[in-house]
C-alpha cells in the first residue's frame, strides 16, 4: 500500500552513517533553509520515511543493508523523491539505481550548492513547481574578474585573462576545463603566496564540499601537465599550493 503524505514545508530525510558527512550535509542544507531528518541505518530510513518527506537523499553504503534495496522498498511504498549519494561512481551502479526508481545520482564528492541544485531540479520535475524555502544563503565569491587587475595578468611567459577566461604560455592558448581555470586564476591572485587546501577548496569549490580533497591533487596535477613544467604550481608540504615562475622561482620547495 502507498503512503499517503499530505503536503508540508520542505523537509529532507537523510539516509547516511557517516557523521563525517551527515553533520556537515545537514548544516549547510539547513542554510539554504531545508530541514533535515537524519537516519543512520537502512532500517531506520525505511520506518521515518513514514513521516513523509518531501525527498530523500540516500546512501548507498550502509551498515545494516545495500542502499539499492533501500530504495527499492521506498519506491514500492511511496513515489518521494530519491537522490542516491555515494561513493559508487559506475555507470552500472547508477543504472541499478535509476532503474528502481531514484530521481537522481550524486558520487562523492560534491558541494552542498550543487546538491541544492540537484534537490530543486528533482523537486521541478516531480511536483512542477520550485519548492517555497527562505532564500539561499550565497556562497563564496566567484573568482573576481577583476583580480588583481581588470586586464590580462601575466607572469613570465604564462597570461591569464580572466574576463575571457583564457590562458596563453608563450602566446598559445591552453585549453583548461572551468575548474582548472579557476583554480589557476585563484593560485594567481598572488604569486609565490601559499594557499592553503582548505583556502582552495573553499574558493574553487565549496565550503561545503564532502568529498576527500584529492579531487584538488587531480587538477594540480592536470594543470602542472597542460603549462608544461611541474615547477609552475609547487608544493608547501603539509600547508598547499602557490603559482611561481619556474624560470624565476629559486625557493627550495620542489613540486610534488
Amino acid at each position: 500500500m502507498a503512503l499517503l503524505c499530505e503536503p508540508v514545508a520542505m523537509r529532507l530525510l537523510l539516509i547516511e552513517d557517516d557523521d563525517r558527512i551527515a553533520d556537515p550535509l545537514t548544516e549547510g542544507l539547513g542554510r539554504y533553509g531545508y530541514t533535515v531528518d537524519r537516519a543512520r541505518t537502512g532500517a531506520a530510513g525505511l520506518a521515518d520515511a513514514g513521516d513523509c518527506p518531501d525527498l530523500v537523499l540516500l546512501d548507498l553504503g550502509l551498515p545494516d543493508m545495500d542502499g539499492l534495496d533501500v530504495c527499492r522498498s521506498l519506491r514500492a511504498r511511496s513515489g518521494v523523491p530519491i537522490i542516491m549519494i555515494t561513493a559508487r561512481g559506475e555507470e552500472a551502479d547508477r543504472i541499478v539505481g535509476l532503474e528502481l526508481g531514484a530521481d537522481d545520482y550524486l558520487a562523492k564528492p560534491f558541494g552542498v550548492r550543487e546538491l541544492v541544485a540537484r534537490i530543486r531540479a528533482v523537486t521541478r520535475r516531480t511536483t512542477g513547481a520550485l519548492p517555497l524555502s527562505p532564500p539561499e544563503t550565497p556562497g563564496p565569491p566567484a573568482v573576481s574578474p577583476g583580480a588583481p587587475g581588470a586586464g590580462a595578468q601575466r607572469l613570465g611567459p604564462l597570461e591569464i585573462d580572466r574576463r575571457a577566461r583564457q590562458v596563453r604560455l608563450h602566446g598559445s592558448e591552453i585549453a583548461l576545463t572551468p575548474r582548472e581555470f579557476d583554480l589557476l586564476a585563484h593560485l594567481a591572485q598572488d604569486p609565490g603566496a601559499v594557499y592553503s587546501r582548505q583556502q582552495i577548496m573553499d574558493a574553487v569549490w565549496d565550503p561545503h564540499f564532502f568529498g576527500p580533497t584529492k579531487t584538488l591533487d587531480a587538477h594540480v596535477a592536470a594543470l602542472r601537465r597542460k603549462l608544461g613544467d611541474p615547477g609552475w604550481i609547487t608544493t608547501a608540504r603539509g600547508v598547499g599550493f602557490r603559482l611561481t615562475d619556474p624560470a624565476q622561482d629559486t625557493a627550495p620547495e620542489a613540486a610534488g
